[in-house]
């Protein structure tokens, strides 16, 4: 096991797990820095792997097949938008019933195009390429690490810089941030705050549905039922550990990426199949008890700080 973690081909597979996971763990820093609480990432994902599939199948395009499945990612952000921001709907609920549409109705979808319930194995996909990086590719040990990844996958680092360049070096991402500190001391200097949240919801579907066409036109080529598989919320996991950090997120996220890499490893140690999709969550919690334990001693600090502070001098 340890031989095969200090391996390229397990570097490899940490990339391939965790693609998806840092673009949705961008979506989840748009929407978290807006305040949005948005559960949705999980549909966004489905239907944009479904749309990828289908539109570069009818139409032999792969950038047909991206807009598509972006297309059908902000068609979810505008519903919960629309519930949520507009008719005051719990974003709880708005977010579980639009992953529960994902989960269905990609699989309706699939059924009438193809007649099967499973996958679309059937159509023509096409699939995002690979890119060797000149000269570095031919860098003993470091080329396989650095070179001939999915297309995809470089374009999960990028969305990291221009995620974080967004909220720091833009006026729209200080609104955004404004936003989703004090919404009411926004509104009083003149923010639109239903508008800078649906511009944020908007930008976070267009990162979830990169995600999601990775699952079919990167990781597999063609979409099958599910193929998400909770990684909408292992995104979300990555921003709260993080506290909303672009690049805490893809940090996190590439630690669940490995995560699934080993539990995938496990099964050739004759382990449960279900072991490769415990451990994403298995270190979700252990982050968690880890970021409630220094942010408790940081409190008793704090409140032992402020005694110190209101005790007279000389008492006891």
């Amino acid at each position: 096991m340890l031989s095969y973690i200090f391996s390229a081909n397990f570097l490899d597979a940490l990339l391939r797990m965790g693609t998806p996971l840092v673009f949705v763990g961008m979506a989840a820093v748009m929407g978290g820095k807006a305040n949005i609480l948005c559960v949705a990432y999980e549909g966004m994902m489905l239907f944009a792997a479904l749309g990828g599939a289908i539109g570069s199948a009818y139409t032999q395009s792969l950038l047909a097949g991206a807009a598509l499945g972006m297309a059908f990612s902000m068609a979810v952000a505008m519903i919960f938008a629309y519930f949520v921001l507009y008719l005051d709907t719990k974003p709880l609920l708005a977010g579980l019933a639009l992953n529960t549409l994902g989960t269905g109705g990609t699989v309706y979808v699939v059924y009438l195009l193809t007649g099967m319930k499973l996958d679309t194995s059937s159509l023509p996909s096409l699939k995002f390429p690979a890119v060797d990086i000149p000269l570095i590719k031919d860098i003993p040990i470091l080329g396989p690490i650095l070179s001939g990844h999915n297309l995809m996958t470089y374009l999960a680092f990028f969305a990291v810089a221009l995620v974080w360049f967004l909220l720091k070096k833009t006026r729209l991402g200080l609104r955004i941030q404004a936003v989703g500190q004090d919404a009411a001391a926004a509104a009083s200097v003149g923010i639109n705050v239903r508008k800078t949240k649906f511009i944020a919801l908007t930008i976070s579907s267009i990162f979830a549905a990169m995600g999601g066409m990775y699952m079919s036109m990167g990781y597999l080529p063609y979409f099958t039922a599910n193929m998400t598989a909770g990684r909408g919320f292992i995104g979300i996991a990555a921003q709260n550990l993080a506290v909303g950090h672009p690049l805490w997120t893809m940090f996190f996220a590439l630690l669940f990426g490995a995560s699934m890499a080993v539990g995938n490893m496990a099964q050739s140690y004759r382990l449960p199949s279900q072991f490769a999709a415990l451990m994403p969550y298995l270190i979700t919690l252990i982050g968690l008890v880890i970021m409630g334990a220094r942010s408790k001693k940081q409190d008793s600090l704090t409140a032992e700080a402020a005694m110190k502070l209101h005790t007279p001098a000389g008492a006891k």
